[in-house]
């Protein structure tokens, strides 16, 4: 039997079909490598560290304050911030993104359908009835549309890390905001308090003035003291307000809610809880989400140096279309299928240089995101040292300035004792009193600053996000 001998065309047709399908996959561009920041910064800890550098997993950190009003909050926030809610919108056109990328490495097919019924002019009216199905696939010879699926797969997942990096940033803010306020209480009631002993004091200070017992200028100083007392209180009611309005604007509760919130538990500042192991300078850098969020964007940097490349070489498409038309003219029908196929190719000849520009575009963007990826991690270290070393701080000063407010108090009680029997001055019980004063004030803002410390370490080793 004699064989049948495709025509030359199709005989060039399928091998160089099959040479370009071997091709494809031959990517382009240098391959990622994931930085670490320890190997960037390689950090040597000298802060000193709370129970020899061991935290606690931070993933209830919160919960172990024992507050509920500031877990609510933390947990309003989570839910009402509109912050959250920017980056959630940056997460959904980052996954859009993807499916772009990935549909433009696909095969695609579009159907077309026409009727058309006129005269041509020569008098005859004809009806013509077309449908066609047309697709077509570029061929990924060196990787433009993979490298374009593996950005947008990185980008994607940078907007996912830095959603967790607002969580995070969200939540100590409200601790920040939320201590502090709780502080401004304390010292508001200290202040009230001082009002009530020093208005009690120039009372009996006037009376002693008009029996002659007394100077008049020291019951000028009494009277002073109280309206120097009244507007300390002032201003303290006022940075509460402030603390109220600033969690009002964080946790999206209205301010009635809010207020409701720390109505209780008002005669204590927040504590951090005590934590234990977990070893600060292993763990520290990999759980920031904000450096993981760069790191992905490194790898987006890289798959868009591989695209650039890729964009100078040859492009090959594969199209085809099948179809069926049909026309009528004075009675007579003619109908019958189409079809086609074939390669297209693509070569870059001239561009003025465009495409390699495109390529040091890529290469130096990739250079900036390295160079932003070595300060977040040198940023991370100075922030974790920062917070261990306020830690440290407060714990060397707690005991003397609880011994100072001791002493202190014990010299305003003698001094108004004095007073009483008629050997001390008011003057005397005024500096005593400004100085039991300062020493709580500065008692209660050293509860302040361990908080604070404390929020801020929470916030330096990422809180309680973890890469898996």
């Amino acid at each position: 039997m004699k064989s049948k001998t495709p025509p030359l065309g199709r005989r060039h047709l399928l091998p160089a079909t099959l040479l370009v399908v071997s091709l494809a996959g031959c990517a382009v561009g240098p391959a990622h490598q994931a930085p670490t920041a320890t190997a960037t910064l390689a950090p040597t800890w000298s802060a000193p560290q709370p129970h020899s550098g061991a935290l606690d997993s931070l993933v209830s950190f919160w919960q172990r304050w024992n507050d509920p009003a500031l877990v609510a909050l933390i947990d309003s926030a989570q839910k009402n911030n509109p912050t959250l809610e920017q980056a959630s919108a940056r997460i959904a056109a980052a996954r859009a993104s993807v499916n772009i990328a990935g549909a433009s490495a696909l095969p695609s097919a579009t159907g077309n359908s026409a009727i058309n019924r006129g005269n041509a002019g020569t008098g005859v009216v004809s009806t013509i009835f077309s449908g066609s199905l047309q697709a077509a696939w570029e061929l990924d010879l060196f990787g433009a549309n993979q490298r374009a699926r593996d950005a947008a797969s990185a980008r994607f997942a940078a907007r996912s890390l830095d959603w967790h990096d607002a969580r995070v940033s969200l939540a100590a803010e409200v601790a920040t905001v939320y201590t502090s306020l709780r502080v401004n209480q304390l010292l508001l009631q200290g202040f009230d308090a001082d009002v009530a002993s020093r208005t009690e004091t120039a009372r009996l200070t006037a009376l002693k003035v008009q029996a002659g017992f007394e100077a008049p200028a020291n019951g000028a100083l009494a009277s002073a003291s109280v309206s120097e007392a009244k507007s300390r209180v002032a201003a303290q009611s006022t940075e509460l307000d402030l603390g109220v309005k600033a969690l009002v604007a964080l946790s999206g509760l209205t301010e009635s809610a809010v207020r409701a919130q720390i109505a209780t538990r008002a005669n204590s500042a927040p504590k951090p809880p005590a934590l234990g192991p977990l070893a600060v300078p292993a763990a520290t850098l990999a759980q920031r989400p904000d450096l993981a969020s760069i790191e992905r964007e490194l790898a987006a940097a890289i798959a868009d140096i591989g695209a650039a490349e890729a964009d100078r070489y040859p492009r090959i498409t594969l199209s085809g279309s099948i179809g069926y038309s049909a026309s009528r003219a004075m009675g007579a029908t003619s109908d019958g299928a189409t079809w086609g196929f074939g390669p297209a190719i693509s070569i870059p000849l001239f561009d003025a240089g465009r495409r390699i520009a495109n390529v040091d575009l890529a290469k130096a963007r990739h250079a900036e995101l390295t160079a932003s990826y070595k300060a977040a991690a040198v940023r991370a270290v100075r922030e974790v040292e920062e917070a261990l070393t306020r830690i440290d701080s407060v714990r060397s000063r707690e005991a003397d300035l609880n011994a100072s407010l001791a002493s202190y108090t014990a010299f305003a009680n003698a001094a108004a004792a004095r007073l009483t029997a008629g050997v001390g001055s008011v003057l005397e019980l005024q500096e005593a009193r400004r100085a039991v004063l300062a020493a709580q004030v500065a008692v209660v803002q050293l509860e302040r600053e361990r908080a604070h410390a404390w929020i801020s370490l929470y916030r330096a080793v990422g809180g309680g996000w973890t890469p898996a």
